[in-house]
């Protein structure tokens, strides 16, 4: 898989989420954003782009989700 240079950061990020993950008897829910916050910490993304920053991770939580769909389906 090619990553662009201009996403790994949140995809460094996203992948450090790995076990960040909510699950219910149905499966993963989506991820914990408490979690979210404080791998956005120990990644150093200041506050002026944390808004930016989680758009683009709930994009990959949302395409991971239906991913698992249809995985466990």
């Amino acid at each position: 898989m090619e990553v662009w240079p201009d996403t790994w950061p949140v995809f460094a990020l996203f992948c450090d989420l790995r076990t960040q993950w909510r699950v219910a008897m149905g499966g993963c829910t989506g991820l914990d954003y408490t979690a979210v916050l404080a791998v956005m910490d120990l990644h150093g993304i200041p506050p002026d782009k944390r808004r930016e920053t989680l758009a683009d991770i709930q994009a990959m939580e949302a395409a991971a989700l239906a991913a698992m769909a249809v995985t466990y389906t």
